[in-house]
């Protein structure tokens, strides 16, 4: 039963493995031919086995090997797919480095990341990905191999099929050519060059060895646990999917099925039926509001609460009731779903409280990609919303530089850390000093549980000294006002252009408000920000209140752009 009990208890036991090839080798061994994955390819659903998912990935990686291509950097770029995977594994188990690369980037980017990542070859996806490849090509000496994941690519004499490599790694293992599966190489050496998705400036490339990988994948689920089935959401390109969503979750041998676009999400649920999947708090947000949205539509919104409240009183004496009780709630979901496992942003406690009461717990956590991703988890049974959990197995954490609430830099510890940034030594001495990596986030840490305040980098000083953190009082703001869309709290100059003060950005939500029947949006803002002030410590009362007409920039994994205080 998911509830929060009162004391933590044993982790969970996990077959642990040393490496990613005896990873790969020993679910093909241990899981044979239960399916490994699913997806939709030419309208019809196809399953590959754990074997035969070792057997594409040996394959492909012969094939790399013999083109002469072990041991260089080599980018994946594309669509979710199991290809991208074949591409993204085959690599991982090479001598060479993997360099996941977001599609969504510009031309200008992804130009920028494969130059200065030292990439000699691309394995890439058809389509608009294709198209921004062939017009970057020209200005890329150093890619020697371009190489497309579909059968319709283009040939020549430095354009490849994957299917084609593929084919000929093939014939030589069948052959006897063992080289690429007796690769030996140091678990430690970079083997993964990730590109922050950084809300200012350029991002910078964190190195990941081998070693931060194996040591994701081994202690993750000794916090918590999967079953069987789960839907792959997430872009691949980004650390919380392709090492918790793909390869952590391969050490379960559950099967993962992948899921093509947005819009294919919730005919996806139903035709999975998955008991996991891992999203981002933007995405579970939307589904709740949607859940209520219907409520409301129907009038079934006041029957639903007191469900929840009745079935709450129940969980208190032990009885378990709300598989039944909101069938029809979760039946968007599939109505196999055990848990939600959510991460990439922080999420509001009330809509983790929410699922966990009809069934669905939130399983959140603390990641950043410099731990590849993981730091911490909040358990199955032994959880707070307001914190972001427990610290993984085999790390350590300290605050650094605390103030009188205990709330300073989190600092943390552990095989996991990376091993600097690319071609950035000056960065990677700011971020690990003395063995300790600073991780750039606010937070305190109670003994067991870490909380997190907001980003080094956001906070606002006042004239009188007192330090702010935005963070806070965004969630706060947000909670209070659902038709609140974006905001960005921060530092203004008054209407004199003279002192400066503490202000708020907003983007409202039209759409949202208009469902409720409001119609004076700014008006009702404005009071729900009064009634904030009214509360607040004189030092965090909002005195500026500025509306947008358009959404904020955001980064392409939907992270607001912040533009920085006014001087």
């Amino acid at each position: 039963m998911y509830r929060n009990l009162k004391q933590n208890y044993p982790y969970y036991k996990v077959r642990e493995i040393s490496s990613l090839r005896e990873h790969i080798d020993s679910l093909a061994e241990i899981y044979e031919d239960r399916p490994a994955y699913k997806f939709k390819e030419h309208g019809e659903v196809k399953s590959v086995s754990y074997r035969a998912f070792k057997g594409d990935v040996d394959a492909f990686g012969t094939g790399l090997l013999d083109m002469g291509l072990n041991g260089k950097h080599i980018a994946v770029i594309g669509d979710n797919s199991y290809r991208w995977i074949v591409s993204f594994v085959s690599v991982l188990l090479s001598s060479g480095v993997v360099v996941p690369i977001d599609k969504e980037l510009s031309t200008e980017e992804i130009q920028y990341i494969l130059s200065f990542s030292d990439c000699e070859a691309v394995i890439y996806s058809a389509g608009a990905v294709e198209k921004k490849i062939k017009e970057i090509a020209p200005n890329l000496p150093n890619i020697t191999h371009y190489i497309c994941m579909t059968e319709s690519a283009d040939k020549d004499d430095n354009h490849y099929r994957l299917d084609d490599i593929a084919k000929r790694g093939r014939e030589l293992l069948d052959g006897g050519d063992r080289r690429y599966l007796e690769l030996k190489h140091d678990i430690k050496a970079l083997k993964e060059l990730l590109f922050t998705s950084g809300t200012t400036g350029r991002s910078k490339a964190v190195m990941l060895s081998e070693e931060c990988l194996v040591f994701n994948i081994n202690n993750s689920y000794k916090l918590m646990t999967v079953t069987d089935t789960a839907l792959s959401v997430l872009p691949y390109h980004h650390a919380y999917e392709s090492t918790c969503g793909i390869l952590a979750m391969m050490l379960k041998g559950i099967t993962i099925c992948i899921n093509e676009s947005l819009r294919s999400v919730l005919p996806n649920f139903k035709l999975y039926k998955p008991t996991e999947v891992l999203l981002v708090p933007l995405f579970v947000e939307k589904v709740y509001r949607g859940i209520w949205d219907k409520a409301e539509e129907t009038g079934k919104a006041d029957t639903l609460r007191k469900l929840i409240k009745f079935s709450n009183s129940l969980l208190k004496m032990g009885v378990d009731l709300r598989k039944p009780l909101f069938r029809s709630v979760t039946s968007v979901f599939g109505g196999r779903l055990k848990a939600i496992v959510c991460g990439g942003a922080p999420i509001k406690p009330s809509i983790a409280e929410f699922f966990d009461s009809i069934g669905i717990p939130l399983i959140t956590g603390y990641g950043i990609t410099e731990c590849g991703p993981l730091i911490s988890i909040n358990r199955p049974n032994y959880h707070r919303y307001d914190s972001v959990g427990l610290l993984m197995p085999g790390m350590e954490i300290k605050i650094d530089n605390p103030n009188e609430n205990g709330e300073g830099e989190i600092c943390v510890k552990g095989p996991n850390v990376f091993m600097g940034y690319y071609k950035n030594e000056e960065a990677t001495k700011q971020a690990i000093r003395d063995g300790w990596f600073h991780t750039g986030d606010i937070g305190k840490y109670d003994g067991e549980f870490i909380y997190i305040t907001g980003r080094l980098k956001n906070i606002i000083i006042l004239k009188n000294g007192k330090n702010v953190y935005p963070e806070e009082i965004e969630e706060k703001l947000s909670e209070m006002c659902d038709y609140i869309g974006e905001l960005v709290v921060r530092a203004m100059k008054d209407d004199n252009d003279d002192e400066k003060l503490l202000g708020v950005e907003i983007y409202p939500d039209y759409e949202r408000a208009k469902q409720l029947g409001i119609e004076d949006v700014e008006g009702s803002i404005k009071k729900v920000i009064s009634e904030y002030n009214e509360k607040a410590a004189s030092y965090k009362v909002i005195k500026k209140v500025v509306f947008r007409t358009e959404e904020f920039e955001k980064t392409t994994t939907k992270k607001i752009k912040r533009k920085y205080n006014d001087n």
